[in-house]
């Protein structure tokens, strides 16, 4: 029998009601829970700690898809796939700044929108936390504590609730300190796709995003520094 607590719950924003009708027969034969939203006003509302994905188009009424995305960022760290006809180099990088995780343009082939939500589900609930494992794998850069095993991040002793990319990231550097790590070398080690000039915008945002979780003054950071021309590294 399956365990109800078990079935992830994914939210679909889209005023297109076929998209969403697609999407919905789609996940829910793989098991996940749907619920739908028919624009960013409403997609907003049902933000919860109880959705385990967002699935957010970028055009919609009301609050756009990088609104909703924000928003949703404010609450909650659960992953962010954007599913939109906009798909220019500019557009990505709106998206992950705002805090998205993925981006998949329209027309989309069923079984790459399944293999995405998949990934994005299975790094959530191993690196954000959500499974319970043994035999803890701790990581320490001073008084930063990243347990490997659970995804669980504290800075003296204080929990600190990350996103994918921004745990994925500081274990990059963590694990590779003193390296200096190019907006280039972030990008593509993170996001796995090639990197193109506007991702810089992007790289920008998350290392801010990331000092304003872990540093004591992110405006004179103690971790994560910049090295100008160069890039950033964990001392």
């Amino acid at each position: 029998m399956i365990d109800l607590a078990d079935i992830k719950t994914i939210l679909i924003a889209d005023d297109d009601k076929d998209i969403r009708e697609v999407v919905r027969i789609l996940m829910e034969s793989e098991g996940y829970r749907v619920e739908e939203a028919a624009d960013g006003d409403e997609a907003v509302l049902k933000i919860s700690e109880d959705i385990d994905l967002y699935i957010l188009d970028v055009m919609m009424p009301g609050k756009n898809g990088y609104q909703v995305c924000r928003e949703i960022r404010n609450r909650s760290i659960s992953p962010i796939l954007f599913l939109t006809a906009k798909s220019q180099d500019g557009d990505k990088s709106m998206g992950f700044s705002s805090g998205g995780d993925d981006y998949l343009p329209k027309p989309f082939s069923y079984s790459e929108l399944t293999s995405r939500v998949k990934a994005l589900l299975r790094r959530y609930f191993v690196y954000g936390g959500k499974e319970e494992k043994t035999g803890d794998d701790i990581l320490n850069v001073r008084d930063i504590s990243i347990n490997k095993t659970t995804g669980e991040v504290s800075v003296e002793g204080r929990d600190i609730q990350l996103t994918d990319i921004e745990y994925r990231m500081l274990v990059l550097m963590a694990e590779n300190r003193r390296k200096v790590f190019s907006a280039e070398n972030l990008y593509e080690s993170i996001w796995n796709e090639p990197y193109f000039y506007s991702c810089n915008n992007t790289i920008m945002v998350h290392i801010r995003n990331l000092r304003r979780k872990i540093e004591p003054d992110p405006e004179n950071p103690k971790y994560i520094k910049t090295v100008w021309g160069k890039g950033y590294r964990i001392d």
